[in-house]
């Protein structure tokens, strides 16, 4: 890992051990055009605006963070998904442009107005999602010049967009899927940029998903909602909650099927199978890109009296550095797992609880299991992928979550993010 020059972020140079072997080959989506800038926002040698064109007509669906010092794109935001419709999307990197103040939102409405004018649309129909560090405003006159650039520059691939989305990342994150509606094939895709300040409290970090079949704004919102409910509210990193969190989805209308307009419709739930499969794809990859990560685990919480405690508990035990840290060391530490359930609030009985580390239980109503053999659970914490299980005796409540492990790496990055 080295500095840029501002020292305002890292540049890593040293990929994640948990990224996949390459970007994937994602399809091309009738009615969007990738465009990619250098807007300088520090003093790095990389492209850190994106630009995406949007058909007329696309529809569009988003879920924002519930952080109460969110920025002012949030804000704006929230408010412009309700209109329905999309015509273009600005992402900004390296600086969040988040407790800015008015300053802050003057710089958002002047990218929303500008490319409104380029596309003859309304400036509510321009969305702006920014990341990086907070409380330094948005500068406008690099704004205007990186939008200007890129309202002209090249169309260029997925990859080169999730590449310019990125900050602290290590790999471009994307992911895609396809589906039958009505007979029509339809295509999804997606990117997202995410590594740390990574909680789940409606989606996480920014990420953006889209799609060429035609879809009404209030259905759409509702497979955006559902889906992100199984995906990016289940992954924490460092149990942190961005000002910046948004995820939004576009359904452009060109693969040509009929408008689905409700569940019931031949296709939706094919559509929100695909559109749900690359949310958690790309959920599960912003966890394998987590700062200074070493370990992707997978927690399932059973037994509870509810699926809403089971996720209450999965998260206490994601979340809990001890546990974190435990796996990072290769160490059986079961203990703390016992710890994390005791402390998540939820209904438990320590005499009725379970746990195990993979396939391996190592402890059961209560008591560590009889004749408890300590090597399969030690080989299993070597791989680079671990489950964690604990059943708690009660109910039929079950939840899945993901995390990482919490190593040197993360106060490494995080001890010098701007000092």
């Amino acid at each position: 890992m080295r500095w840029d020059k501002n020292r305002y972020a890292p540049v890593m140079t040293t990929r994640s051990p948990l990224a996949p072997a390459a970007f994937p080959t994602l399809p091309a989506i009738a009615g969007v055009t990738l465009r990619v800038a250098r807007a300088r926002y520090k003093e790095w040698d990389r492209c850190d605006l994106t630009y995406v064109e949007l058909a007329p007509g696309t529809t569009v669906a988003g879920v924002f963070t519930r952080n109460i010092c969110c920025s002012s794109e949030v804000e704006l935001g929230r408010e412009q998904v309700k209109g329905g419709a999309g015509r273009a999307l600005i992402v900004n990197a390296g600086n969040s442009n988040a407790f800015t103040g008015y300053r802050g939102r003057e710089a958002v409405e002047q990218i929303m107005e500008q490319v409104a004018d380029h596309l003859d649309c309304a400036r509510e129909q321009v969305f702006v999602s920014s990341t990086g560090v907070i409380g330094v405003p948005l500068p406008k006159d690099k704004a205007r010049a990186g939008v200007e650039a890129a309202l002209t520059a090249q169309p260029c691939s997925w990859e080169a967009a999730a590449e310019t989305i990125g900050t602290t990342d290590t790999f471009a994150k994307g992911s895609a899927a396809s589906a039958i509606v009505g007979g029509t094939t339809v295509q999804v895709a997606g990117i997202v940029k995410g590594s740390g300040m990574i909680a789940p409290d409606m989606a996480t970090m920014l990420g953006y998903i889209f799609t060429d079949a035609a879809v009404t704004p209030a259905l759409l919102q509702e497979m955006l909602s559902q889906a992100t409910e199984g995906s990016f509210n289940c992954i924490t990193v460092d149990s942190d909650t961005s000002t910046s969190d948004t995820v939004l989805l576009f359904a452009t209308g060109q693969a040509g099927n009929v408008p689905l307009t409700s569940w019931d419709d031949a296709g939706a739930d094919a559509l929100y199978a695909a559109i749900r499969a690359v949310a958690l794809d790309l959920a599960q990859l912003v966890v394998r890109d987590g700062e200074g990560a070493s370990k992707f685990i997978e927690i399932d919480v059973t037994g509870a009296v509810s699926d809403d405690s089971a996720k209450r508990v999965a998260l206490a035990i994601a979340n809990s550095p001890l546990v974190k840290t435990a796996i990072a060391g290769e160490d059986a530490n079961w203990g703390r797992v016992v710890m994390a359930v005791g402390k998540a609030g939820e209904p438990a009985d320590r005499d009725r609880l379970a746990i195990r580390f993979g396939d391996h239980w190592v402890a059961k109503d209560g008591l560590p299991v009889e004749g408890y053999d300590e090597a399969p659970v030690a080989a299993h914490l070597k791989e680079p992928e671990i489950r964690v299980g604990a059943d708690l005796g009660l109910g039929e409540g079950r939840a899945r979550v993901w995390t990482c492990d919490l190593t040197h790496g993360y106060i490494s990055i995080n001890a010098d993010y701007r000092s």
